[in-house]
């Protein structure tokens, strides 16, 4: 699958089959994501991967919204380094992208999940206070369930998203 193709298909997925992903799959989505930039190039992003159920589980507490995301065969949680500043954040944005269109183009489902209690996702993986939990990826293939988007809702149109020259929408 294209890199356009993989981004317009790609929807938010909370439904996932137990299937385990293999190993190599794994590696090659992780790798698309450490290959995404990093501002000054600090790489200040690193990522946990959990499969283990009873891990998995107990990380629901690290979100308000993350109550299904044992049911994903992988659970992966995005860090950052604290003193990467703003720029850190941006960078942890553009590696779940990477590892989200990478999952999409291997015909894996993902969804993004806000971690609302960092010291939560700290605790139980063992990161430390100069590492912040910055969110959960969750990945598999998708279930039965409709608990995603499996339809996009409509987009404004391009125009008034990114218009030319000067501003000229609402925002």
């Amino acid at each position: 699958m294209d890199a356009l193709t993989a981004l317009r298909a790609k929807r938010d997925t909370r439904s996932y089959r137990p299937d385990p992903i293999n190993d190599a799959t794994l590696d090659q989505i992780l790798d698309a994501a450490r290959m995404a930039g990093s501002a000054k190039n600090r790489q200040p992003v690193r990522m946990v991967v959990v499969t283990d159920l009873d891990t998995k589980t107990a990380l629901r507490d690290a979100g308000d919204f993350a109550s299904w995301i044992h049911e994903a065969p992988v659970v992966v949680v995005v860090t950052v380094r604290n003193d990467a500043g703003p720029r850190g954040m941006f960078d942890v944005g553009r590696h779940a992208q990477n590892l989200m269109v990478a999952a999409q183009a291997g015909g894996l489902a993902s969804c993004p999940v806000t971690i609302h209690h960092p010291d939560v996702a700290r605790r139980i993986l063992g990161i430390p206070d100069d590492v912040d939990p910055a969110m959960i990826v969750t990945l598999g293939r998708p279930g039965d369930r409709a608990r995603g988007n499996p339809v996009a809702g409509p987009r404004i149109a391009l125009d008034d998203y990114a218009p030319r020259g000067a501003w000229t929408g609402d925002a």
